[in-house]
């Protein structure tokens, strides 16, 4: 097993650390509780997709840079508009799901057990406004957590991955990305981060030609990994 030499570990956040399409479905549904599973998917399709358009958008220069809580709330009216609802409070509401997100099961005991080793920084596309609600939410331990709105765009621009260099104080190449999605990791590693992948089932799995420095089934198999090789480092160093 290959040495990895890191001094911090970085977290994704939405869909790594948190069920966002969970939160967003009990969001859609508290809109319009007559809504079934069938009526609900479409809608959070809907929500999902401007989302990802719009910050794609924003990364290809042809939308002025604008913060994901006012996405969340443009994504909120789509939606509401889609359902047949005009209420501004329930618009609002409904935006505001975007910052209860439930934590998966091993999150909480996860964060706790791995910062006891490393430094642990929280870097996500959501706002500093809704990252702060959605780490009170589902009770993230955080030792730092950056907002991409810091850098005024979005993962996976370089930008976003230098706010944790710089706030960390390390090379690149002493930080560990954790994500469920491959193409932040692979973000993360142009700019040199070591990288770890995290299944989740909302997550994106990596093709047969990504090559990230860790694959774990969750968090607990990545901090055995990490157990594992920073123990044997340990004892060589004596």
């Amino acid at each position: 097993m290959a040495e990895l030499d890191i001094d911090a570990l970085v977290f994704d956040v939405l869909g790594t650390l948190v069920d966002e399409p969970a939160g967003l479905r009990a969001g859609i549904r508290a809109l319009d509780p007559s809504l079934d599973d069938a009526g609900t998917e479409p809608l959070l399709l809907l929500w999902q997709r401007h989302i990802e358009r719009e910050q794609r958008r924003v990364l290809d220069g042809d939308r002025p840079y604008l913060a994901g809580d006012a996405l969340d709330r443009e994504a909120a009216r789509l939606v509401a508009g889609a359902a047949g609802v005009d209420d501004p409070a329930a618009v609002a509401a409904l935006a505001l799901s975007a910052r209860r997100l439930p934590p998966w099961p091993d999150t909480v005991a996860g964060l706790a057990r791995l910062a006891e080793r490393f430094p642990l920084i929280g870097l996500s596309n959501a706002s500093r406004t809704a990252l702060l609600g959605l780490n009170a939410h589902a009770g993230l331990r955080w030792h730092q957590a950056l907002s991409a709105e810091d850098a005024r765009a979005y993962k996976p621009d370089p930008e976003v991955y230098r706010l944790a260099v710089t706030v960390s104080g390390l090379p690149p190449e002493r930080l560990l990305m954790v994500a469920a999605h491959a193409w932040d990791l692979r973000g993360a590693q142009r700019l040199g981060l070591h990288t770890a992948y995290v299944a989740r089932p909302v997550g994106d799995p990596p093709t047969a030609s990504d090559r990230f420095d860790l694959y774990a089934d969750g968090l607990a198999d990545l901090a055995d990994q990490l157990d594992t090789r920073h123990g044997r480092k340990r004892s060589a160093r004596g």
